[in-house]
């Protein structure tokens, strides 16, 4: 790297004390009142959550972090497509992307005027749905197409987001899975009171109002997942998994059938039936009170009222005692996707499951890890765990390199889940995963996102919330036996289902005839008296706090070297960056380079050696090369700062050239580049990008 012309390194380093995550405490629930509010809260718990459960049923988790000046919303209705009713599959995505067209406050120049017309489409589409003759249907749907032209005249489109955009909020969307609508908000600290009050607004009677132009968006969204091989591969897997809970029955955006065939009755029914304060729960992280905040939630929310929710009964699958085979064509590259069944997300099994994912893929050390991507015995493999509140399952995926069948590859990945059974994986490596865990749970619990969506997770699959901060602890006891005896349950080599993704023609697929929808006219620029309302509430100003270079950043030199330093005093996390002002722009090599560098060793030490070293520490390394700047980024627990650095010194000073890793990664490269030309949509499909493939998003 000589021709790297000026280097500065960053560091951001733990102080001793430490306030995140540490495994070893006492964690146990307890209750306590503050403001007139009883709350649960666990002890030496790193995100400070606060449970609440309103006198209407509403859950209320609240997890205050001074760091930004933002807060991170969820609502969240425990309901998906698994509670969809079976002759109107999709429902629960179709409310979805209803629930961001106002109410009779909100969405309307005229309520007055628009409410009759509304009533006479949903009474259209009743008649529409019940009648069989084709012609008839054709006169009935442009019936609705007319009145529905004439109930857009009298809807502002689009006021929900201008609401949101206006409080200067970011992250404006809400997604369907198979057990949890959520409907999600990033906002700046300051404009709480406005958010809740268009939030209860939203949630009080929806309208479905432009009801009619919404079907199209979600037709385009059926077919092209029709047209999305990872979906297809996902939805075949699922199918053959569980063929008798709904997991496996109904799909998110659901059948073709349905969609063609909507019932608002039916929508309007759901949403009395799931959208109650007992089936629902807010979660927010940020810079708040919680005492102030959930005396505001109160007030606003309390207008809900108390229902008993359907009872779901899933359905009971049998054990796999032969393997299950699946094919799925279409014009992307192939690949093979195989899947075990374990049980649901509340169970200890479900913990394990994750642990097992750890051993088999954690992007360094795990068995796939070494014996399928570093080795380059294929062009990308790895596992994930899919943790679901009924079942859960573990999903393994492994793309070809040239010349290999989708055979081999699943061979390879089943010699992987064969030495699982067998131990033969080192015994450090269980010690390794806790330490990463533990890292994991830090970085997780620091950013008031990313503990947000935790949070709401755990509320939707019901998992207990002392649970999941025990489970450092309860891994750390593990054994080899212990692995050993869980794969022997439940990773047999009869017990799976692969699901090959082959290219060719998808002789199958029949797309949704979209009808002729006449375009509408609505009045984007109009404004309700609610949302003006909404603007004209107060805002208490966020003064900013400012970084003073010469302060707050501690500056020094080794030799010509710039050194900059900051203390980390949240966590004992560290991370540090090498800035070089040189990219692919000098040498265009260099991102080639840097990619190359993973399968490298040194005279001592082989590249999976390394690998597990790094991984040993909770540490990792990452070199990017862009056109003009190229960044090395170090990253782990600070108690291995001095370790880590060491080895990425070492291997950056001493790697060793290796032709055969070469040879390899250059037949790699052209199979991945020829696989990009051949993808539809031009993207890879990860396993890592699944919720994209089960959620639908809207907005």
């Amino acid at each position: 790297m000589n021709f790297l012309k000026r280097i500065t390194i960053a560091t951001s380093i733990a102080a001793a004390s430490f306030c995140g995550y540490a495994y070893g405490q006492d964690f146990q629930w307890k209750e306590a009142q503050s403001n007139g509010y009883t709350y649960k809260y666990v002890t030496n718990d790193p995100t400070s959550a606060r449970y609440y459960t309103l006198k209407n049923g509403l859950t209320v988790i609240l997890s205050p972090t001074k760091k930004d000046p933002r807060i991170q919303t969820f609502i969240a209705t425990k309901a998906g497509s698994k509670t969809d009713p079976a002759d109107h599959t999709g429902l629960a995505h179709y409310l979805e992307h209803m629930l961001f067209k106002g109410t009779d406050k909100f969405g309307s120049k005229d309520w007055a005027k628009e409410k009759p017309l509304l009533d006479q489409i949903d009474g259209l589409y009743e008649k529409y749905n019940s009648t069989k003759d084709e012609a008839k249907r054709k006169e009935i749907y442009k019936e609705i197409d007319k009145v529905s032209g004439e109930a857009a005249k009298y809807a502002i489109a689009n006021e929900y987001d201008k609401m949101m955009s206006g409080m200067g909020a970011d992250g404006t969307n809400a997604f369907t899975s198979y057990e949890q609508t959520v409907y999600t908000e990033d906002i700046p600290a300051n404009v709480t009171d406005k958010f809740l009050a268009v939030q209860a607004e939203r949630f009080r009677q929806p309208v479905l109002r432009l009801f009619h132009t919404e079907l199209e968006a979600v037709y385009e969204e059926k077919n092209r997942g029709l047209d999305n091989d990872g979906r297809k591969v996902f939805e075949a897997m699922f199918a053959a998994m569980f063929p008798n809970n709904n997991y496996g029955k109904q799909t998110t955006i659901g059948t073709i059938e349905h969609l063609k065939n909507p019932s608002l009755k039916a929508i309007r029914e759901y949403f009395d039936n799931y959208y109650v304060p007992n089936n629902m729960g807010i979660i927010m992280s940020g810079d708040f009170d919680p005492d102030e905040m959930i005396a505001k939630i109160d007030k606003d929310f309390s207008y809900m009222k108390n229902k008993t929710v359907p009872e779901y009964k899933p359905g009971q699958e049998s054990p796999i005692t032969a393997p299950i085979t699946k094919e799925v064509f279409g014009p992307n590259p192939e690949n093979v996707m195989i899947g075990f069944r374990f049980p649901g997300a509340t169970t200890k099994d479900a913990r394990m499951l994750n642990f097992i994912g750890s051993l088999l893929t954690n992007g360094q050390a795990g068995l796939i890890d070494l014996d399928l991507v570093k080795k380059q015995k294929l062009l990308s493999a790895y596992a994930f765990p899919y943790v679901l509140k009924d079942y859960s399952a573990l999903l393994l995926q492994g793309n070809p390199t040239e010349g290999q069948s989708l055979d081999e590859v699943k061979t390879l990945l089943l010699q992987e889940i064969d030495k699982l059974r067998k131990g033969e994986f080192s015994d450090d490596l269980i010690q390794s995963i806790v330490n990463n865990e533990k890292k994991n749970i830090i970085q997780k619990y620091e950013k008031y996102n990313s503990r947000a969506e935790s949070l709401m997770d755990e509320f939707t699959s019901e998992v207990d919330h002392k649970t999941q901060l025990e489970y450092i602890e309860e891994i750390s006891k593990l054994t080899k036996k212990d692995i050993m005896d869980f794969a022997s349950r439940y990773l047999k080599d009869n017990n799976y289902v692969a699901v090959y993704k082959r290219k060719g023609e998808d002789k199958n697929i029949v797309k949704v005839d979209k009808p002729t929808i006449t375009p509408v006219s609505v009045n984007r620029d109009d404004q309700s008296p609610f949302l003006k309302k909404i603007t004209e509430m107060p805002e208490n100003p966020i003064s900013p706090v400012w970084l003073n270079f010469d302060k707050d950043i501690a500056k020094s030199k080794v030799k010509s070297v710039d050194v900059l330093s900051v203390k980390n005093t949240d966590n004992e996390l560290f991370r540090l960056y090498y800035y070089f002002d040189s990219g692919k722009y000098n040498n265009k090599m260099l991102p080639l380079a840097a990619e190359y560098l993973q399968y490298l060793g040194t005279k001592n030490k082989s590249s999976e050696a390394i690998s597990k070293e790094f991984y040993k520490l909770a540490s990792s390394f990452d070199v990017s090369a862009g056109n003009e700047e190229t960044y090395v980024t170090l990253e782990g627990l600070n108690e291995n700062f001095d370790k880590t650095a060491a080895l990425f010194e070492d291997l950056i000073k001493n790697c060793q050239a290796d032709q055969s890793a070469l040879d390899s990664y250059k037949i790699r490269l052209k199979k991945a580049r020829a696989n990009a030309k051949q993808n539809k949509g031009n993207h890879h499909e990860r396993i890592e990008k699944l919720r994209s493939i089960w959620c639908s998003k809207s907005v």
